[in-house]
């Protein structure tokens, strides 16, 4: 049986095909509005939005870095400048494989694996493209002369040449001066960016340090169009960097230099001040190190030497040395016995040559002691007990005074406080206290605590950059003026609020003391026939007059009954010399602190490297500086 015929419906089909078109039409349209309604939004309203991301793509701003202020001495001599380097650098996106370019450099450079690896790391922290990264710094000029004749068979490698900071007298200023070196990953975490973004270096140590802010000058810049593989197409703005200011210092490099010499090569300090503005003239710490070394980065062979060696080079021994100051304390302990009304100028003990407290067993012995032979200097008077520096007077007179009065006495000569500004390392010393004792070792205050301060042992602490304030205000008869290196107005800083006054102190107990220190270092008390006890060392055929104190600080205890015999101690174990001084008396122009460690009597080892510096000071720089500054300034070339 044949299937029913089926007539298609023309009339439905037309009006689904209707429909499907129009739905189809409006999905299009909707599409239509929202690429439209995007396109808009994209060309509208984040227009500046992709300016400025296409900007970044084409446009870089590339930093240009400043020139380092430069660094004088009094005499104009330039003891920091900057210098030429020629660096090796790689751009890594031009050389197919660092691995290869690192051995196609082999026969012109030696590249140690130190270097290699501290290269590599330098890789990892690029921060753009196309940015040259170090592989070596201060390549010789044979060195530049081989890589760039081979130039075309080492792609990617170029020879850049900048400014870096050198010291032209090496070792002699590194501690006086400071130093700059290479920006750290923890520096990195505290910088401000922008402001370090072209220079790899910063003040470390040092005035370099402490000015930072002005010596390092303000970046310039350069806006420069690139293309797609970061080559640089055209500049498009230029911004030139302002250079840093200079810095001039008090320091001496003459001066600096007749100190060094003068210490032998043996351990210790030389801090010498103008008392007359608080000028730093001269700050050696023996020995030394160079600090061109650490400029690029020091080898871990080279810093090893230096941080194991036994003298501690690295170790700033004007600023950070924290020692016993002997009998150099005497002097300012007499003043507060004058200005206290505790004694007179007349006031005498008899020194049998050891002093005992009441209901103790212990003798302190005065330093003329020996064993079976008591000694003593007999009758002794203030100016005595500083010309002999006889122990058993101070030991009295600390006792009669108590720690309480000594210890508000002596702060304002600045002991137990930083006092300088600009040289950030200074270490406080310490000057103890009955709070101090409690809170630190947890125990009383003892009369045997005071008698060892009247002598300058104990815990009392100074550093020679202390000592060497102290006997500057000595010299100014009481007037303050914060020790600082730098002389430039311009480089002015805020003083601390240490502003010491002695108000009670009458013009005649400082003469008295400054006598007595005078005598300490010329002929004494002619009319008893006793001489001072520099006298014999440093005294003969002086020119002017020099007020003195030795000192002599004991390193290792002596056991009661015993002779300190220098010869059977280990050489590091032995008694450090100290000697202050100032000079002329009558109108002070330098104040100076020596300490030689391990060296033995202060005015045996002490005093004439004191007497070397002042002599050069007030007898030939005055005469000699410009010769002296170009001597100096040959050293530069």
């Amino acid at each position: 049986m044949a299937a029913p015929l089926i007539l298609k419906d023309h009339r439905g089909e037309s009006q689904v095909y209707v429909e499907r078109a129009g739905i189809g039409a409006g999905i299009l349209v909707l599409l239509l509005v929202v690429l439209i309604s995007r396109m808009a939004y994209l060309q509208i309203f984040l227009h500046e939005s992709f300016v400025t991301r296409s900007d970044e793509n084409r446009i870089q701003i590339q930093p240009r870095a400043p020139v380092r202020g430069l660094v004088f001495d009094r005499h104009g001599v330039l003891i920091a400048n900057n210098s030429t380097s020629h660096d090796l650098n790689i751009t890594t996106e031009r050389t197919e494989s660092i691995e290869d370019l690192l051995l196609s450099l082999e026969p012109y450079v030696a590249i140690s694996e130190e270097q290699k690896q501290a290269f590599l790391g330098r890789i990892k922290r690029k921060s753009r493209p196309f940015e040259k990264i170090p592989l070596l710094f201060q390549l010789t000029e044979a060195e530049v002369a081989r890589i760039e004749v081979n130039r075309i068979n080492l792609p990617g490698a170029s020879i850049e040449a900048r400014l870096v900071r050198n010291y032209p007298f090496g070792s002699l200023l590194a501690h006086a001066v400071g130093s700059v070196r290479r920006i750290n990953d923890r520096d990195s975490l505290v910088l401000d960016k922008s402001v370090y973004a072209a220079t790899d270096h910063i003040g470390k140590l040092g005035v370099e340090r402490f000015y930072e802010g002005s010596l390092l000058g303000t970046i310039g810049y350069d806006r420069v169009e690139v293309n797609a593989l970061g080559g640089i197409t055209q500049v498009l703005e230029s911004i030139a960097p302002q250079s840093g200011a200079n810095l001039e210092l008090y320091l001496d490099t003459s001066l600096q230099a007749v100190a060094q010499d003068a210490m032998g090569g043996r351990r210790g300090a030389v801090v010498a001040i103008d008392p007359n503005n608080g000028g730093i003239l001269a700050l050696l710490s023996n020995p030394s190190y160079d600090p061109n070394l650490f400029i690029e980065g020091i080898s871990h062979a080279d810093y090893g030497a230096l941080r194991d060696s036994p003298d501690l080079p690295l170790f700033n021994r004007a600023l950070q040395g924290q020692y016993q100051p002997g009998s150099t304390i005497k002097p300012f302990l007499g003043l507060v016995g004058l200005s206290s009304g505790s004694i007179t100028p007349d006031w005498y003990i008899d020194d049998p040559g050891w002093f005992k407290l009441a209901n103790h067993e212990r003798l302190y012995r005065d330093w003329n002691w020996r064993k079976n032979d008591s000694g003593g200097h007999g009758r002794v008077n203030l100016q005595k007990a500083i010309y002999r520096s006889c122990n058993v007077f101070f030991y009295q007179l600390a006792l009669d005074l108590g720690i309480d009065l000594i210890h508000d006495q002596l702060s304002l000569f600045g002991l137990g406080r930083v006092t300088i500004v600009d040289l950030p390392e200074a270490r406080p010393g310490l000057l103890p206290s009955r709070q101090w004792m409690q809170m630190n070792r947890k125990k009383q205050w003892f009369p045997g605590d005071t008698v060892n301060i009247a002598i300058g042992q104990g815990d009392l602490l100074v550093t020679p950059l202390q000592l060497a304030t102290a006997a500057a205000m000595m010299a100014n008869r009481g007037i303050w003026h914060s020790p600082r290196m730098a002389s430039n107005r311009d480089f002015s800083f805020d003083d601390d609020d240490f502003k010491p006054e002695f108000k009670h102190v009458p013009g005649a107990a400082w003469e008295h003391i400054i006598d007595s220190m005078e005598m300490v270092v010329h002929r004494g008390n002619r009319r008893l026939g006793e001489n001072g006890v520099a006298w014999s060392y440093i005294g003969r055929g002086i020119p002017y007059r020099m007020a003195g104190k030795s000192g002599t600080a004991q390193v290792i205890g002596i056991k009661q009954g015993e002779v300190y015999e220098a010869s059977e101690i280990d050489e590091r174990q032995r008694k450090h010399a100290w000697f202050i001084a100032f000079a002329p008396v009558e109108n002070p122009r330098i104040a100076i602190a020596v300490i030689v460690e391990n060296g033995g009597g202060g005015s045996e080892f002490a005093a004439p490297v004191a007497r070397q510096v002042i002599d050069h000071y007030l007898l030939k720089s005055d005469r000699s500086a410009p010769m002296g500054a170009n001597r100096f300034a040959a050293g530069l070339q």
